[in-house]
């Protein structure tokens, strides 16, 4: 069968590799759609640490059961539309024993630390699948990213009570932002791209901030009578961005960090102390999977048009390509396994 493969940076290739072998407790999906992601971008560009080569990409997947194990439970059928929950967990670590497996120190995630999915089939364990009768293949394919947001809302205990400011307008902000909508909050979504700031737009930011020409803590302190935000999400990974999180929260308010930033931040940390502030990171996503196949399956925001551009597999390399010379172009490209 058909796979992509990063063979080194900015060599990205369509191969042949072994049909995938089943356990009793495995389904064998056959793979629609696959989600492009920033950490995929990194890999093609060679800045992700995390990543080894040759690797398979692949973990934001929609997919189709076609063979199923013999343990694997009667709710999973063959026909069944579903995504998958694209994280491994140890179950002795720490944070496993804490009961927040999404940030098991051994994670292993497909597409990072090992083999992803960009493949024309793929098995895995039954429990790692979550299905829907409504979402289309494109819907599906959104739901693992759209998860990641939602876990940073729920990390900063987002209520109908709270202002958020959210940095970054990506696939994973528009979780973020989609997420804190949908719990009641007034939002603030932040960016340096107009289009995206569109996107936040629709899918609910009451404000939106171009940082490029806007002084964000000014806006900030008008939206919110001089206070600050409850909650500030930072979702693009830079330290101007870390700080900004820091200068725009609230006395007694709460940071979620998502992005990664790739030098190290710098800080006065005279306010983390006089605000007494609640600092969280947020990795990957926290039993949400069900929530935000229901959230999608509402059909309230417009999820699919976060779909900027679909690509057959066999021009996997023009996508990667396309995304690193024209990164504001895009907002989620997806790859599609049956073309």
């Amino acid at each position: 069968m058909k796979a992509v493969s990063f063979a080194a940076p900015r060599q990205v290739h369509v191969i042949d590799v072994p049909e995938p072998t089943m356990g009793p407790e495995d389904v064998l999906l056959d793979i629609h759609y696959v989600g492009l992601c920033g950490s995929d971008l990194n890999t093609y560009r060679g800045s992700f640490s995390l990543v080894s080569y040759p690797l398979i990409p692949g973990h934001e997947v929609s997919g189709v059961i076609a063979a199923r194990g013999d343990s694997v439970p009667p709710t999973l059928q063959v026909g069944d539309r579903v995504t998958v929950s694209p994280y491994t967990n140890c179950g002795i670590c720490p944070s496993c024993r804490a009961g927040r497996p999404n940030c098991c120190q051994y994670n292993e995630t497909l597409g990072v630390q090992r083999n992803g999915a960009l493949s024309q089939r793929f098995a895995l364990p039954y429990s790692k699948v979550h299905k829907s009768t409504v979402l289309s293949m494109r819907e599906l394919a959104l739901v693992e990213p759209m998860s990641v947001g939602y876990h940073a809302a729920n990390r900063g205990q987002v209520s109908e009570m709270d202002t958020v400011l959210v940095i970054g307008c990506g696939t994973i902000g528009i979780g973020a932002i989609a997420a804190a909508v949908r719990k009641g909050a007034r939002v603030l979504a932040v960016d340096v791209d107009d289009g995206k700031l569109d996107m936040a737009s629709r899918f609910g930011a009451q404000q939106v901030a171009n940082s490029t020409r806007q002084d964000i803590p000014l806006v900030v302190g008008e939206l919110t009578d001089q206070e600050g935000v409850s909650v500030a999400i930072e979702a693009v990974g830079l330290p101007e961005t870390y700080r900004l999180a820091v200068e725009a929260v609230a006395y007694a308010g709460r940071i979620v960090y998502i992005g990664y930033a790739k030098t190290e931040v710098c800080y006065d940390t005279t306010d983390f102390v006089r605000k007494e502030l609640d600092i969280r990171g947020s990795r990957n996503a926290l039993r949400v999977f069900p929530a935000v196949i229901r959230m999608i399956e509402q059909r309230e925001q417009p999820f699919e048009t976060l779909v900027s551009r679909v690509y057959p597999y066999t021009a996997a390399h023009q996508a990667l390509y396309d995304w690193d010379q024209s990164p504001g172009e895009f907002t989620k490209i997806l790859i599609d396994m049956t073309a």
